[in-house]
């Protein structure tokens, strides 16, 4: 017998999509992946180097429950350099990866019946984990008009005396969407009117293009900060997201309620991992730059093709390596064997017709469109803009 906690959600989308785009791949077929949200770059040697000698210098016993006191030093100067932020040690819990960093924040404070203000689109796991912590999701709908940002007036809209957290994904996933500081200082006032916690995403922060400023939302006004969970890690900015390093910063009683769950769920993050984060945030960052220049011609290259295909539009997103493109033109549409009714069924079209793995925008809580993850080679997203077109190309009224 199944608990109830896990009757109303599903396996992670991205996954699902992933695993059949292996399979195919495990029968000799020659699948473009463009599902997953992983750099396709290597690990920096100067970090993989440091996971090495940690292993060489025997760093493989336990760590303090919420990650070494080095690393959270170290992530603690990270806040400060980057972000103009100052917190305490016991400010700052190391989790195994940014995921479970949501999960823990939310299990932390959010009560049964508590309701959660979620933009859409959303990251797929976060309706999930509202579910299992008995939360009630609000959902804010946003739009190409805004580039899927959330309004200061449809926030104070959705607020109500039971709303206990806003999650606020920037730069958004899967959209790409960043917010400037003008944005979210007007968000921020919205948030000061009441009393309920802000859950921001900080996880793309370093992947932003064009010259655009990332603004952590509570070093935006002093009285932010206290009401405002940070997340973050190191998986995308350093091409890490195996090692499973990510990290929560909060008031001291926020961080105590985590540290409270981790220690009965994973204890601390792999001790090797702690190692290799910390010279991942305080060596050399020129690698970042290297990534980005890279992701910022894909992304230029992959959003002039794709706009280019009859029938799609898409918003130019300033981060993250995601787009969105609205397809919704494609509906009601069929080959002879299957008509396109969402995008499940031209998610499904594309991958066995196309041989193109990419995710429903319905997995993100917005029909009519798909997430498409360029971290992958220019070649590979030269030829998916192919095989993509001549796909759509064989659906007729």
């Amino acid at each position: 017998m199944i608990a109830d906690r896990v009757k109303d959600i599903g396996a992670s989308p991205t996954m699902m999509v992933a695993a059949e785009a292996k399979k195919l791949k495990s029968e000799g077929v020659d699948v473009i992946d463009l599902s997953m949200g992983e750099p396709d770059f290597d690990t920096p040697n100067n970090i993989k180097d440091a996971g090495k000698r940690a292993i060489d210098e025997n760093h493989t016993r336990y760590t303090l429950n919420p990650g070494t006191n080095e690393l959270r030093t170290a992530i603690a100067a990270k806040l400060k350099r980057d972000n103009q932020l100052e917190y305490k040690l016991n400010e700052i819990i190391v989790s195994s990866g940014a995921k479970q960093s949501v999960y823990n924040s939310i299990l932390a404070t959010i009560n049964p019946g508590d309701e959660v203000i979620i933009p859409n689109p959303y990251w797929v796991s976060y309706p999930a984990m509202v579910s299992l912590a008995q939360g009630k999701m609000l959902v804010i709908d946003t739009d190409e008009s805004t580039g899927f940002k959330v309004t200061p007036d449809q926030l104070r809209k959705a607020i109500t005396p039971k709303t206990k957290m806003f999650i606020l994904c920037n730069p958004s996933n899967p959209t790409g969407s960043a917010y400037t500081r003008k944005e979210l200082e007007a968000l921020a006032e919205v948030v000061l009117e009441s009393n309920f916690y802000v859950l921001t995403d900080e996880i793309y922060e370093k992947m932003v293009y064009d010259d655009f400023e990332f603004v952590s939302f509570p070093s935006l006004d002093r009285n932010l900060k206290d009401r405002t969970i940070i997340v973050n890690g190191i998986s995308k900015a350093y091409a890490m997201t195996g090692w499973r390093i990510g990290y929560t910063a909060a008031n001291e009683k926020v961080i105590s309620a985590i540290n409270k769950i981790q220690s009965h769920s994973t204890s601390h993050a792999s001790s090797i991992s702690q190692v290799a984060a910390i010279e991942a945030v305080a060596g050399p960052q020129y690698v970042i730059h290297e990534m980005l220049d890279d992701f910022r011609n894909r992304r230029e290259f992959f959003y002039n093709a794709l706009t280019s295909i009859d029938g799609i539009t898409c918003y130019k997103p300033e981060g993250a390596f995601y787009l969105f493109p609205n397809v919704s033109q494609y509906f009601n549409k069929k080959t002879d064997v299957l008509k396109i009714e969402n995008s499940f069924d031209l998610a499904m079209h594309l991958l066995y017709e196309a041989h193109i793995a990419v995710v429903p925008g319905s997995a993100f809580g917005k029909e009519g469109y798909l997430r498409l993850s360029y971290a992958t080679s220019m070649d590979h997203l030269k030829e998916a803009v192919i095989r993509m077109k001549k796909a759509l190309g064989h659906l007729h009224p």
